[in-house]
């Protein structure tokens, strides 16, 4: 059963745990955390919408399937471990990074772009996987 408590709850609480995934996966470089933790917490938030307001609002909310999330983190992983070896000729996974310390992001590197490719791919699957299981319920 649906409360208004729960939905007007989870209304609030999804743009909150969203920034909070992102803070989580730009801390990862450093301390704990990162994409994969990122992306639990952003699948999290979706999840928690769904359960509150049913699953075709999230999905109204979403604008696309969640497994489109997949290839794209794959994609991004992939190209930032291949840079070195395109730009630089440094082994694969070496890690590039910006000679500038940036606002917010700090040192700016390829790593930062391999995690956000994680991130990309938890979400997809974790939320392929829950709204493939709502559905057929």
């Amino acid at each position: 059963m649906k409360t208004i408590i729960l939905r007007t709850a989870s209304n609030y609480m999804l743009p909150l745990l969203l920034i909070f995934s992102v803070f989580i996966l730009l801390r990862g470089h450093y301390l704990p955390g990162g994409g994969f933790v990122g992306g639990l917490i952003a699948s999290i938030a979706f999840v928690l919408h769904a359960f509150a307001n049913g699953l075709g609002d999230t999905r109204k909310l979403l604008h696309f399937h969640p497994g489109f999330l997949m290839p794209t983190g794959l994609a991004l992983s992939f190209l930032s471990g291949v840079s070195p070896l395109i730009f630089t000729g440094e082994p694969f996974m070496t890690g590039l990074w910006y000679p500038e310390h940036l606002p917010i992001v700090g040192n700016l590197g390829s790593a930062l772009f391999f995690d956000i490719g994680v991130y990309l791919v938890v979400q997809g699957v974790t939320l392929t996987i829950i709204f493939t299981i709502s559905e057929s319920t």
